[in-house]
C-alpha cells in the first residue's frame, strides 16, 4: 500500500535536538567536579535573581555551581550505594529535591558557612511575596528651599502584606548539606530541615525518587 503524503512529518526547526547529548555532558561535568573538589554542598536561594547569581558566581570563581536538572544530577551522583560515583554520594542524591543547587568547592566548612551567612542582597520583590517587616517613611526637615509634602508617617508596607514588584526583597543563600570527598561524610548544615544532623554511610535508602 503506498504511503500517504499527508503522513509525512515536517520539522519546523532547523536546529537538531541535543537533549540526550546535553544530559550526558552534564553528567560528565558533575562527575569531574566530584573528582576535582573536596566538598560538595547543596544550597537553596531565596528570591532568586539572575543578576545576583552572576555576582555570586563571580565572587566564587574558584568553585563550581550547578543549577537545575535534578534528575540528571541524581543519575550523575548515583541513586544507591551500588551505583554511586563515590562513597556516600547517594545520600547527596536523595536530598536533590525541589529548588536546590550544587556547589563544588575546596573552601573549608567554616569559610562556606561564613559566606552563606553574610551573603544577603536587597532587591525588588516579585508580585505575591510577603513583607517580612513593616516599613514607614519618616517626615524629614526640609532644606532651605524644601517643601513639606509628608504630613504624617505613611506606611509603605506592613509585615505579612503581599508585596508589589516595586517593593523590596532579600536575596539570601542557605547551605543545607555538605559532603566531604575525603571522608565520605554527609552532614546537614542548616535550613528549616527536620532530618538528623548527620547521616552515616550505612543508612538505608528510605525515600523513593519523585
Amino acid at each position: 500500500m503506498p504511503k500517504s503524503k499527508r503522513d509525512k512529518k515536517v520539522s519546523l526547526s532547523k536546529t537538531a535536538k541535543k537533549g540526550l547529548e546535553l544530559k550526558q555532558n552534564l553528567i560528565e561535568d558533575l562527575r569531574k567536579c566530584v573528582d576535582t573538589y573536596r566538598y560538595l554542598c547543596i544550597f537553596s536561594v531565596v528570591n532568586m535573581r539572575s543578576s545576583k547569581l552572576k555576582d555570586m558566581r563571580d565572587a566564587w570563581k574558584h568553585s563550581q555551581m550547578f543549577f537545575g536538572k535534578n534528575k540528571v544530577t541524581m543519575v550523575a551522583l548515583g541513586r544507591s550505594p551500588a551505583d554511586g560515583h563515590k562513597d556516600n554520594l547517594h545520600q547527596v542524591s536523595k536530598k536533590v529535591r525541589g529548588e536546590v543547587s550544587l556547589l563544588f568547592t575546596n573552601r573549608t566548612k567554616e569559610e562556606v558557612n561564613e559566606w552563606s551567612t553574610k551573603y544577603t542582597e536587597m532587591d525588588f520583590a516579585r508580585a505575591q511575596n510577603k513583607a517580612t517587616f513593616t516599613v514607614t517613611l519618616d517626615p524629614r526637615a526640609p532644606g532651605a528651599r524644601g517643601v513639606v509634602t509628608l504630613l504624617s508617617d505613611p506606611v509603605v508596607c506592613k509585615e505579612g502584606d503581599v508585596l508589589t514588584p516595586e517593593q523590596m526583597a532579600e536575596f539570601k543563600v542557605t547551605i543545607k548539606y555538605m559532603w566531604d570527598a575525603q571522608s565520605g561524610r554527609f552532614q546537614q548544615m542548616g535550613g528549616d530541615l527536620s532530618e538528623s544532623a548527620l547521616e552515616s554511610a550505612g543508612e538505608s535508602e528510605g525515600e523513593d525518587d519523585s
